[in-house]
């Protein structure tokens, strides 16, 4: 995967909790199955990744853009893919969960215990607040949302990422006559605010801004980076 510090962007606010976080970049390669890529070639950074993660496996689901988290119980070896889900949770550390992405947020939940969740955000998924979801899921073991972490990962910003009027009077519940610009992550933000969460971070990379380190559907690219979150065993 090339010099780590350029293959990802970290969440230092996770460490101190003993939870690994990040979001890969272009220098990573891509991790979508449906590129242009060589099937062997992207499994091999699948591979590799499980690895330097020190995780014993690493799930991943074709993404819908609907509100399915997945909650995972026991451990397992290798790569596993899941049916169809948008996010992934787990008391268990020493599982790693993960998303493919490519303009849409990542959404990373962590809780002191090492309880972790992640989920996939495109205006759909933001639409039905799949944030609050993962938040539930987590809740069903006794977990507080004022006691979770919430950092919404690289993907695209309000400035790049102009919607129909339909989806933006849908996002923002206001009237709208005209396509516009919609802010994914602010939004996303406040329903996390709303559920009671109150430490969360957001990331200052846009996908589309920043297109050199990040691969953006919106500007062509085919490629797709990964978010996972793993709590260290």
């Amino acid at each position: 995967m090339g010099d780590e510090s350029r293959a990802r962007e970290s969440i230092p606010e996770f460490e101190a909790l003993g939870i690994e976080a990040f979001t890969t970049t272009r220098a990573a390669g891509t991790f979508g199955l449906a590129g242009t890529d060589p099937v062997g070639e992207v499994m091999a950074r699948w591979t590799a990744l499980l690895a330097q993660s020190g995780a014993s496996g690493i799930c991943v689901a074709p993404q819908v853009h609907g509100t399915t988290v997945l909650a995972h119980a026991r451990p397992w070896d290798g790569i596993l893919r899941t049916p169809p889900a948008d996010g992934h949770a787990t008391l268990e550390r020493g599982i790693a969960l993960s998303v493919t992405l490519a303009d849409c947020a990542p959404v990373f939940l962590a809780h002191p215990s090492g309880a972790i969740a992640l989920v996939h955000s495109g205006w759909r998924g933001t639409e039905a607040k799949i944030v609050h979801q993962a938040i539930r899921v987590l809740g069903r073991a006794g977990l507080s949302p004022d006691e979770l972490y919430v950092h919404i990962g690289p993907a695209i910003c309000g400035r790049c990422y102009e919607v129909s009027a339909d989806v933006r009077a849908r996002l923002t519940g206001e009237t709208s006559n005209r396509p516009g610009n919609v802010d994914i992550r602010s939004l996303i933000a406040e329903q996390a605010a709303g559920a009671g969460v109150s430490r969360i971070s957001v990331s200052a990379s846009c996908t589309r801004c920043d297109n050199g380190t990040f691969f953006s559907h919106r500007a062509g690219d085919t490629g797709r980076q990964l978010a996972v979150i793993v709590a260290k065993q």
